[in-house]
């Protein structure tokens, strides 16, 4: 159970951005009826995932690698159980999604690029700071653009597990 109520939708700032939210994605999830409480960082948070998620041009399969890793690494289920269909559909396979909750993943799972992208995103998750041998096996693989867009989406997602663990916010809280 989320350690605060969720906000009323139906008042003041809330309720107009709670409006475009369901234009814009069809429902209003537990993530953003949190953030709710305070409309200005609910709407700074909805432009920055948005960039992230749906103007980046990472690669849906990268995007959720790193995601579904970093929900297991913060041990954020919420997370986890919104982008496990999303990865799917993005060209994850199942055995890949199960080998991102393992603390190593089994040889052979991931390719060389996937494997570098996980190394980045451990590094980034577990100590914030980054081996110079993992930055360099990344850079391998992407350009400028890539990388800041890698990096981004890496801090992104990180910042939403540590708001949804830190306020117990879970898929089956009652709204």
């Amino acid at each position: 159970m989320a350690r605060l109520n969720y906000a009323d939708l139906s008042q003041g700032g809330a309720a107009a951005l709670a409006r475009r939210i369901v234009a814009e994605r069809g429902s209003v999830l537990h993530l953003y009826q949190m953030l709710l409480h305070s409309p200005p960082v609910a709407e700074g948070w909805l432009g920055y995932l948005t960039a992230i998620r749906q103007k980046s041009g990472l690669d849906g399969a990268v995007r959720e690698l790193v995601i579904m890793r970093i929900a297991h690494l913060n041990r954020a289920p919420y997370e986890a159980g919104q982008h496990a269909p999303i990865a799917l559909r993005e060209g994850l396979r199942q055995d890949q999604l199960d080998a991102l909750a393992l603390p190593q993943a089994p040889a052979g799972v991931f390719d060389g690029r996937q494997s570098a992208v996980l190394a980045y995103a451990d590094a980034m998750t577990r100590s914030v700071q980054v081996p110079d041998a993992v930055f360099e096996a990344v850079r391998g693989y992407f350009d400028d653009t890539g990388l800041v867009e890698l990096t981004a989406t890496i801090a992104a997602y990180n910042m939403v597990s540590r708001f949804l663990e830190a306020l117990r916010v879970h898929s089956d809280d009652a709204r």
